[in-house]
């Protein structure tokens, strides 16, 4: 029974994760009107079993939708995570995969989530792909200890368990790597991102409100009259009002491009 559950979960947030919106509620009417009415009326069930495929049908229409509407505020969650976390230490695990597979999104890859907290996720977080390239991310959130050399090793065997080179491997910590774990990194060809180059990185995907005067970056701010951008440029005076709505702000800042 756990099994067939994970296997459902799996399933419905593939699809949830992979289509739009328009098409979950087309696969949702089908699932409620298929599967719960037309299939049973046309074989000709007893009633019980007219209800068995009709509840059937309703939860997973139902559960496929629900899951959908979870990835689109995950989504937007990511988003929010590049553009106001300044402090990456106060991510938890979870966090921290959504931050690293945003940002690899908006340095241009289409990126799957394959980790999950709590659950067996093969030592593989995130899958990557570009222009006929993939590539395969493992992220540690650890701030106070090193990875070592045999974490990397352990990388290493899963890239070569996926039929995949070393070059194909992307090892992503919040931390450092002991001098050991680089050596082992570049005899096999992984590459690793350490707490500098993260922290680079995020701040180079973050997107910025230009001026309206002189192109500058703006930054949020808030006085009594409500939300508003001021301009970093010296001597200039730029600014954009927001209103009294934060959401305004916060759409604005988390937009996709």
């Amino acid at each position: 029974m756990a099994k067939l559950d994970d296997f459902l979960d799996r399933m419905l947030f593939g699809v949830a994760t992979r289509v739009s919106g328009r098409t979950v509620a087309a696969i949702a009417l089908l699932l409620y009107a298929g599967v719960g009415l037309l299939l049973p009326l046309s074989l000709d069930w007893p009633l019980p079993y007219l209800v068995s495929a009709n509840v059937v049908g309703t939860s997973l229409a139902a559960s496929l939708v629900m899951v959908w509407f979870a990835v689109q505020v995950q989504a937007r969650d990511r988003r929010h995570l590049v553009e106001w976390s300044t402090d990456l230490r106060l991510l938890d695990a979870a966090e921290f995969e959504w931050l690293v597979g945003e940002l690899f999104r908006r340095e241009g890859w289409k990126v799957e989530e394959t980790g999950r907290q709590g659950a067996p996720d093969g030592n593989i977080d995130l899958r990557l792909s570009k222009d006929g390239h993939s590539s395969l991310v493992q992220c540690k959130r650890w701030a106070s200890w090193l990875v070592g050399v045999d974490d990397v090793r352990a990388f290493a065997g899963t890239l070569l368990r996926e039929g995949r080179a070393g070059s194909d491997g992307i090892f992503v910590t919040l931390s450092d790597f002991t001098e050991q774990a680089r050596e082992e990194a570049a005899k096999t060809g992984l590459t690793l991102v350490d707490n500098r180059d993260l922290y680079s990185r995020v701040e180079g995907a973050r997107r910025n409100e230009p001026c309206p005067n002189c192109q500058a970056p703006m930054v949020l701010d808030r006085s009594p009259r409500g939300w508003w951008f001021r301009c970093i440029a010296r001597g200039c005076a730029g600014k954009r009002d927001l209103g009294n709505d934060p959401a305004r702000a916060v759409e604005l800042l988390t937009q996709l491009p």
